[in-house]
């Protein structure tokens, strides 16, 4: 089920048939977002290929935008789930270790999610590995960036699921860490449709090594 926020949703689907529109009208968007970019997205397209009036679009979104942003709060919270069901069975040796698990994540669902290459966590990529549309910079939180609400969740998972020290400290490194596979992460899909996969593991890298430095 969809996992987003009062301010997104004009009204939350309470009944099972509301909450299948709800999920109908956010797949049809992902795909036409692969197929034709955020430009060429309308609601109206949207609602008709999902199957349901243009009136029900409303009920549920307030425009495009608002439907974009509840798309990017449901692959955020994909996110986390897939890394979380990784951190199960997972044998790790440091907490940092995550670093490469969540990587490994984001860039499958960059490969296979749909929608995904085009807006991720907010961000609404103009082709693959941007540029940036500006004033999609805040779409997960009219008052934080897109990365700032990311390392904030992982932040949540970290301590929870791994014991990692909560603080300052591990506020700062995070945020600092997602910023930077942020950029590396966009060039590797710059580079390659697939993602380079040696860019990949430099990111892979590079963050390792900067949680390790920063981080007991």
């Amino acid at each position: 089920m969809t996992n987003v926020s009062g301010e997104t949703l004009r009204r939350r689907p309470a009944q099972r048939r509301s909450v299948e529109r709800v999920e109908r009208m956010l797949d049809e968007c992902a795909r036409l977002l692969d197929e034709h970019g955020y430009d060429a997205l309308t609601t109206k397209e949207v609602a008709r290929r999902a199957g349901v009036p243009i009136g029900t679009f409303y009920q549920f979104f307030p425009d495009k935008q608002g439907l974009v942003r509840a798309l990017a709060l449901r692959n955020l919270e994909a996110f986390l789930e897939r890394i979380a069901a990784e951190l199960a069975i997972a044998d790790l040796a440091h907490w940092t270790d995550v670093a490469d698990l969540a990587i490994d994540e984001f860039v499958e669902m960059k490969r296979s999610t749909p929608g995904f290459s085009v807006v991720d966590f907010g961000e609404v990529l103009t082709a693959p590995g941007g540029p940036v549309l500006r004033g999609s910079e805040r779409m997960l939180d009219a008052a934080l960036e897109n990365n700032a609400v990311v390392a904030d969740r992982l932040r949540g998972l970290t301590i929870e699921r791994l014991g990692a020290p909560p603080g300052p400290n591990l506020d700062r490194a995070l945020l600092v860490a997602v910023e930077a596979a942020d950029v590396v992460l966009k060039l590797a899909f710059r580079v390659h449709p697939a993602g380079d996969p040696e860019l990949i593991a430099e990111c892979k890298h590079l963050v390792r090594c900067y949680l390790s430095d920063h981080l007991p």
